[in-house]
C-alpha cells in the first residue's frame, strides 16, 4: 500500500520510497537563483559534509509553510556554521528568493524541485496526483546518514519542531 498524506481534504499517494532512519540520504537534483549567476544545480553532494536539516514544504506561499520556514529559519541561525539547512518547495526559485528577501530569511537556502521533482520522487515526498511536496522534515549527518524523518500526515499541521531541532543537535 502507498505512503499517504491528506492535502487539499483528500487522502493522496506518494510517490518514491520515504527514507528511513540509519539509510543513507537519497541523491537528488534542485536549484537556486543566485543574483549574478542565474539558476545554479544543487545536489546533496553540494551540500556540505555536516548535519543539514531538510524542511520540506508545499508551498512558501501559505501560512504554514511560510511559519514552518521561518521557525527553523530562527532556530539555525542561533546555531552558526555548525549546521546547514534547506527549506525544499516546487516554488519557483525567484518566488523563493523574494520570500527569503521580504522575511528576512538568511540562515537557512531555499531549493526549488519544480523543474524534476527529483527531491520529491526520491525521498518519497512527491504527492502523485497534484504534483505538490508534502510537509516533511529530514535530518542528515555528517557521513549523509538519515537520522530523523518525519513526515506530516495532515498537511495542514506543523512538523515537530522540537524533536527535528533535537535530532539535528545529536547530528552536529
Amino acid at each position: 500500500m502507498a505512503r499517504q498524506v491528506s492535502f487539499l481534504g483528500a487522502q493522496r499517494d506518494l510517490v518514491g520510497t520515504f527514507p528511513q532512519v540509519g539509510q543513507q540520504a537519497p541523491a537528488f537534483s534542485a536549484h537556486k537563483f543566485v543574483p549574478g549567476q542565474g539558476l545554479v544545480e544543487v545536489t546533496l553532494a553540494d551540500t556540505p559534509a555536516k548535519a543539514r536539516l531538510f524542511s520540506v514544504v508545499p508551498s512558501l506561499d501559505t501560512g504554514t509553510c511560510s511559519k514552518q520556514t521561518k521557525a527553523f529559519n530562527e532556530q539555525i541561525a542561533a546555531r552558526g556554521d555548525s549546521v546547514a539547512a534547506y527549506t525544499v518547495s516546487l516554488d519557483l526559485p525567484f518566488a523563493q528568493l523574494r520570500f527569503c528577501g521580504a522575511e528576512g530569511i538568511e540562515s537557512i537556502e531555499v531549493l526549488s524541485d519544480y523543474q524534476e521533482r527529483s527531491f520529491g520522487e526520491s525521498w518519497g515526498v512527491l504527492i502523485g496526483d497534484v504534483k505538490f511536496l508534502a510537509r516533511a522534515v529530514f535530518v542528515v549527518d555528517k557521513s549523509g546518514t538519515v537520522t530523523y524523518a518525519e513526515l506530516v500526515e495532515n498537511t495542514p499541521d506543523e512538523p515537530n519542531y522540537a524533536a527535528a531541532l533535537a535530532a539535528l543537535d545529536a547530528a552536529a
